[in-house]
Formats: C-alpha cells, sequence, structure tokens
C-alpha cells in the first residue's frame, strides 16, 4: 500500500500545470456572485445575484473561453493575484492550498464525484438569482452571508 500524497498536495499552487490548476476549482461559483464593496472601510459583502454566464446546473459558466471579454469585469484567478483577492471566500480550494489546508471533505479530488459539493450545499446552486433578474440598484436588497460558510 502506497503512503504516497495526492498531486494536490505535493505540489505548489504554483507548480501546477493549467490542467491541474483548473482541477483544483471546486465549482462552488462562489466568485461568479456579484459582491458589493463598502468603500469607507473596504468591507466586501456577497449577494446573491450571480452572473448569467453561469450554468445553475453545475455551477460552470457557460463561455469559460470568452468570459473575459463578454464579461469585462470577470476576474482570472491566478497564482499571481490569489493574494490580492481578498474577497475569495474561506471555502475557496485555491484559497484553501494556498494558505496550507487541505482540501475540504466533499471536493470533487476527494470524493471522485463532481456533485458531492452540491450534495452537501456547498455551492450556490439553487441559492442564487441570474443578474438578468435583478435592477444593479437594487443589489443592496441582496447581500447575504451563506457564500462566507
Amino acid at each position: 500500500m502506497s503512503n504516497k500524497q495526492p498531486w494536490w498536495e505535493e505540489k505548489t499552487l504554483s507548480e501546477m500545470s493549467r490542467t491541474e490548476w483548473e482541477q483544483i476549482c471546486d465549482h462552488c461559483a462562489k466568485c461568479c456572485l456579484h459582491k458589493l464593496e463598502d468603500e469607507e472601510d473596504g468591507t466586501v459583502y456577497y449577494t446573491d445575484v450571480a452572473c448569467s454566464l453561469l450554468d445553475a446546473e453545475n455551477c460552470n459558466c457557460t463561455d469559460y473561453e470568452n468570459r473575459r471579454t463578454r464579461v469585462p469585469d470577470c476576474l482570472q484567478l491566478t497564482v499571481g493575484n490569489i493574494d490580492q483577492i481578498q474577497w475569495m471566500p474561506p471555502s475557496c480550494s485555491y484559497r484553501v492550498l494556498k494558505e496550507g489546508r487541505s482540501l475540504a471533505s466533499w471536493h470533487h479530488l476527494v470524493t471522485g464525484d463532481d456533485n458531492s459539493i452540491h450534495q452537501e450545499g456547498k455551492s450556490i446552486k439553487g441559492r442564487y438569482i441570474d443578474e438578468s433578474k435583478v435592477d444593479e440598484d437594487d443589489l443592496e436588497e441582496h447581500v447575504v452571508e451563506w457564500p462566507l460558510n
């Protein structure tokens, strides 16, 4: 029996290939939620309003390759900017690994099941509103705390 660690525990984020990097994403889609920032103290508030490119069934972007063109403020998370993005939720798998923690027990790399995150209620699946149905001026009415869990 081998005591070999999984590849995501053996490598740092900067050592991962692009394919490995992409596999780290847990598909929670919390990064696809609109966020509001308090200009006075910098506090970031999550809303339950998500990007229209989000696939409601599996919490993937429906146009991942072109998302930054179609949604100019869509952020591409990289090894180089992960430390500057303070709004990443504590459960974000990139943040978890960057902080030296282990992937959650519900992560698809741990369970082998892409749906385990949704079954555990750790994604936004079934809990968000498409941005096309909400006026931007009403976002404050949609502030929620659950994405931080």
